[in-house]
């Protein structure tokens, strides 16, 4: 056995990271090899000498070299000085590429973790008709030595290693890409929050069908005619259509029916994840409060619905069988709900059942029931919180709650599934009460923490445990949903874009001539030759005080820091502004912050504080990064705006018109060639 390399490790690595950091190479090969899909394993074995035989025999059966593999592996306990017998952990992984045109693209090795002598070994089986041998020039372990602070490579037969491309890389990747990840796992010893990625699928069919959806609709990113990224939607949707694929397909054959799924895609935005389910061949439609460009595209044959969808029991789906939550934010909380509710009589008697409805909700926006989501445990990451909080509804509810990883291009890609139910339909009725009492709890804790939803209580005679009419909220009925706000249907644009252009035009002079005033006596005053005023000067100590002394009382009132003047927070430049301006902005996203970044000619936005923008330099004051000299607009680039700096700023603009990429001057301006942005809808 060669070494090909080794790693001094910086730490001591016991032998359970190994074993962790192995597992990540074995499991999800894909994180570091992109030319792979997954792998899949055999259940794992624990032998000892005649076991390990009689298991590669079982598996080589007409192989020659069984007894070369056994003196290879039982020479590692030798050399190490180990005098117990030897302990091995056997399987047999399946490397699955993404991309195959057959299952003999398929390729599969023994694995054998020597629990002795601390060694993952990796052999191929290679499959010559009838007959299963093994690849000698095949061959690779990863070794942990020199009092856990060494990690090796190896290779039985380097000079005849054999490369594919795909599942077998060239031995200088295994050296330079693989082993350096290994060491890093092993030190790393890191558990996820989260379960591993298609846990709950298999990931040979997932492969397959992926690829084929993935080439039959690829086209749909040439002519998409939304304002979204083409690439990013079209091929998250069709991951998602193909995790469903494959989980309805094995559902079907483990309750041995034929027909397909029908399905109702709750918030179901460009409709895509619709329009695929339908030509595959499953019944179902999907539902939104505005409808998009594309749907005209997809024709007759995929179901989509404009309307407002609000929890009650007009929207209940009792014969459907999987409701559908793909980034659904506001109905995220009720999907579960809607999927569990069936519809009840007065007298208590199930008018319709929907006890064997299902649900698949991916999670993006962090919504409760009745307004934004609100964090309650630091100890967890936002999204690990949410995503308990969803799954302890779906509980609430009656389901069997299972957790599973997308493979989509999204930090957010942990989806929630209700399959199966915790209780008998007889029982039904007892864990509707359940389900009221928990939503009512939510309700009342929104309500009386200061949630923003339309259930916090509202005038004198109003609590918290009160609708905004006065009902009691432990009343139940068919408003059950009453308190819920759905979104606009006209979504309001607020990046501060659709500003008036005179509103964003008075800010901005306000706040420059506000920062230029800190330090015009200064400029004046100056006796370096550079006389045009940054507005990022400390001021005079007559002003300082004066200023200060503002500041103060502000800081004390809103707890805020401190900042030195002529480097002002957005809280101080609020502060200058009028009530009308500030209660404007604060309807918009990120406020005048936002305002502000959109005006980048005028101003640098950094840290939180603003900056005169110096044309002359993108070197900022504070020795952060300098970044080059700005560069002259390119031969034939058209003027289209007028240069602030030459119109408001008392000294004019830094730079001489043939090199400011604005116009100094109406006869400057020229029309833009450039076509109007799309308008979203």
């Amino acid at each position: 056995m060669t070494k090909l390399s080794e790693i001094n490790l910086t730490d001591r690595c016991r032998p359970e990271s190994l074993w962790s950091a192995a597992d990540v190479w074995i499991k999800k090969p894909h994180v570091v090899n992109k030319r792979l899909c997954g792998a899949t394993e055999s259940e794992y074995r624990d032998v000892e000498g005649a076991g390990l035989k009689q298991f590669l025999s079982s598996v080589l059966r007409c192989s020659n070299e069984i007894y070369e593999i056994l003196n290879f592996l039982c020479a590692n306990i030798v050399d190490e000085g180990h005098e117990t017998a030897g302990h091995w952990g056997v399987c047999i992984r399946t490397v699955i590429p993404k991309v195959r045109k057959t299952e003999k693209c398929l390729c599969k090795e023994i694995i054998i973790k020597d629990m002795v002598g601390h060694t993952v070994t990796f052999q191929k089986i290679g499959e010559d008709e009838l007959i299963i041998k093994l690849s000698m020039d095949r061959i690779i372990h990863v070794k942990l030595t020199g009092h856990y602070m060494i990690l090796s490579l190896h290779a039985l037969k380097p000079e005849d290693w054999y490369s594919d491309g795909v599942a077998y890389p060239k031995l200088s990747w295994l050296r330079t890409e693989l082993l350096p990840k290994l060491s890093r796992w092993a030190l790393e010893s890191r558990t996820s929050e989260f379960k591993s990625t298609l846990s709950l699928i298999p990931v040979e069919k997932y492969s397959v069908i992926y690829q084929q959806l993935k080439e039959k609709y690829k086209e749909l990113v040439k002519v998409w005619p939304e304002v979204t990224d083409p690439e990013k939607f079209v091929y998250e949707d069709v991951a998602i259509a193909t995790y469903l694929l494959v989980l309805w397909g094995e559902e079907r054959a483990e309750k041995g029916k034929t027909t397909k799924q029908s399905f109702v895609d709750l918030g179901c935005g460009n409709g895509l994840l619709v329009h695929i389910l339908n030509n595959e061949g499953h019944p179902g439609k999907g539902i939104d409060i505005r409808r998009r460009k594309i749907w005209d595209m997809y024709g007759p044959n995929t179901h989509l619905e404009e309307n407002a969808i609000t929890p009650s029991d007009g929207f209940l789906f009792p014969t459907t069988d999987w409701l559908i939550g793909n980034h659904s934010d506001e109905l995220t909380p009720w999907i579960p709900v809607i999927a569990a509710r069936q519809v009840i009589s007065s007298d208590k008697v199930a008018l319709v059942s929907s006890y064997s409805c299902r649900y698949f909700v991916l999670p993006c926006c962090f919504f409760d029931f009745y307004g934004k989501y609100q964090r309650r445990q630091c100890k967890k990451s936002q999204y690990k919180e949410y995503i308990d909080f969803i799954t302890d509804v779906s509980t609430e509810c009656g389901f069997n709650t299972e957790e599973d990883c997308l493979r989509i291009p999204s930090t957010k890609r942990v989806c929630i599934i209700g399959k199966s139910r915790r209780h008998a339909e007889d029982e039904e009725v007892q864990i509707e009460e359940q389900r009221n009492y928990y939503i009512r709890g939510r309700q009342a804790l929104f309500a009386s923490s200061g949630g923003g939803g339309t259930c916090a209580s509202q005038g004198g005679q109003d609590g918290p445990n009160n609708y905004e009419n006065g009902q009691d909220i432990s009343s139940s009925g068919s408003d059950w949903g009453k308190g819920f706000q759905p979104r606009e249907k006209i979504e309001i644009v607020r990046n501060c874009a659709a500003l008036p252009r005179d509103f964003v035009d008075s800010v901005v002079l306000k706040v420059a001539k506000y920062l230029l005033s800190l330090t015009e006596r200064n400029t004046e005053n100056s006796e370096c030759c550079d006389m045009w005023n940054t507005g990022a000067e400390l001021p005079r100590p007559s002003l300082y005080c004066s200023l200060s002394v503002r500041l103060v009382l502000h800081t004390f009132e809103n707890g805020l820091v401190l900042e030195l003047p002529g480097i002002l927070s957005n809280r101080e430049e609020m502060h200058t502004l009028g009530e009308v301006h500030a209660a404007t902005l604060k309807k918009e996203c990120g406020g005048l912050q936002t305002l502000l970044k959109n005006n980048h000619q005028v101003f640098r936005v950094e840290g939180g504080k603003v900056f005169i923008r110096d044309w002359r330099t993108h070197a900022t004051a504070q020795g952060a990064k300098a970044n080059s000299k700005r560069k002259p607009p390119p031969s034939g680039a058209l003027k289209t705006r007028l240069c602030w700096f030459h119109t408001h700023h008392p000294h004019g603009c830094p730079l001489a018109r043939e090199v400011c990429a604005f116009a100094h001057g109406d006869t400057e301006l020229r029309p833009s060639t450039k076509p109007p942005k799309m308008i979203r809808t």
